[in-house]
C-alpha cells in the first residue's frame, strides 16, 4: 500500500511539473499588425523565411535552419519595466511544421538562447509566455546568452527607461551551411547581431559577437564588439531598414545609461519580482 501511494504522490508531482509551464498558445497575428514593431520596414533577407507576428515582436523564421534568422520588435517606456515572473515556458511553436523542440537542445551544451528576450516581454503573462517559442530561440553558449549578450539586453532596456522614449531592436543570426547542427537539425550560428534604434532620434548602432568553439567569456566592454551596420548587413545576408536620415552612432558614443537607477527603478515598481531577466 505504502508503495502504490508512492508512485501515485510521484505521478502527481510529475504531473504538475509537467503542467507548470503549459499554457495556450495563439495563434500569430496578420503580419501586417507587426508594422509597429517594424516600424522602418521589415528586414528582407535572401533567404525564404516564414513571417510571424506574435503581440510583441516579428519573427524572420527559417524553417530550414529551425531558427529565427531575425527578430524585431518594439519597446515603450511604460512596457520597459515588467513585472511577471520568468515563466522557463519553453516549447515548440504550434504555428511551425517541424520546427525546433526544447529536447533539441538537452545535452547539447548550449542555452535556448532568446532573440527577443523575455525581460522585454515580462509587461503581460500571455505575452511573456510567447517570448519562450522556440521560434525565438537559438543555440548560445552559456558564456555569451549569460554573459554579454544579457548585457546588451539589459542596457536596452536601461535605454528606453531612462530616455523615456521608444526603441525598437532587431536581433539575429550569422550562419551558413558550414555551421554544426544539434537535436533534429538546428543550426548553431558562428555569430549573432543586434541592432539599436532610438525611434526619437533616428540614431542607431550596432553590434555583433563571435559564436565559435571554445566560446570564451568576452567580457563586458560593449565597444569592442560595435561593428557599422553595413557590415551587419554583408555578413547576415539581410537588408535592414534604416530610418530615414538616421545617424550611425560612433563607437563609445553609445546612448548613456546607469545600470544602478534602472535596478532601483524596477524594484520600486516590481518589488519581489524585481529580478531582470
Amino acid at each position: 500500500m505504502k508503495k502504490l501511494l508512492y508512485i501515485i504522490g510521484a505521478l502527481l508531482v510529475l504531473s504538475y511539473c509537467s503542467s507548470s509551464n503549459a499554457w495556450t498558445q495563439r495563434d500569430p497575428l496578420p503580419a501586417a499588425q507587426c508594422s509597429e514593431h517594424a516600424i522602418y520596414g521589415a528586414p528582407v533577407a535572401k533567404k525564404t523565411l516564414t513571417q510571424i507576428c506574435r503581440q510583441a515582436y516579428l519573427v524572420g523564421y527559417d524553417a530550414d535552419s529551425k531558427i529565427p534568422e531575425y527578430v524585431e520588435w518594439t519597446l515603450t517606456p511604460d512596457h520597459a519595466l515588467g513585472c511577471v515572473t520568468r515563466s522557463n515556458a519553453f516549447t515548440a511553436d504550434n504555428s511551425v511544421k517541424g520546427g525546433a523542440t526544447p529536447d533539441d537542445y538537452t545535452k547539447t551544451g548550449y542555452d535556448k538562447g532568446h532573440m527577443a528576450p523575455d525581460g522585454d516581454q515580462s509587461w503581460d503573462q500571455q505575452v511573456e509566455y510567447e517570448s519562450f517559442l522556440m521560434t525565438n530561440m537559438t543555440p548560445q553558449a552559456g558564456s555569451l546568452n549569460r554573459g554579454i549578450w544579457k548585457l546588451l539586453e539589459t542596457s536596452f532596456r536601461g535605454w528606453v527607461v531612462q530616455g523615456n522614449t521608444n526603441y525598437t531592436a532587431i536581433s539575429g543570426a550569422v550562419y551558413d551551411n558550414t555551421d554544426k547542427k544539434i537535436g533534429n537539425g538546428v543550426v548553431v550560428p558562428h555569430a549573432f547581431f543586434k541592432v539599436v534604434f532610438n525611434d526619437k532620434t533616428g540614431e542607431y548602432a550596432g553590434w555583433e559577437f563571435p559564436h565559435v568553439a571554445p566560446y570564451p567569456n568576452l567580457g563586458n566592454d560593449l565597444t569592442k564588439f560595435r561593428k557599422p551596420v553595413k557590415d551587419i548587413m554583408t555578413e547576415s545576408n539581410i537588408i535592414i531598414m534604416l530610418p530615414k536620415n538616421g545617424k550611425e552612432l560612433e563607437i563609445g558614443k553609445e546612448w548613456p545609461i546607469d545600470y544602478g537607477k534602472l535596478t532601483s527603478a524596477k524594484k520600486t515598481k516590481c518589488g519581489a519580482n524585481a529580478k531582470d531577466d
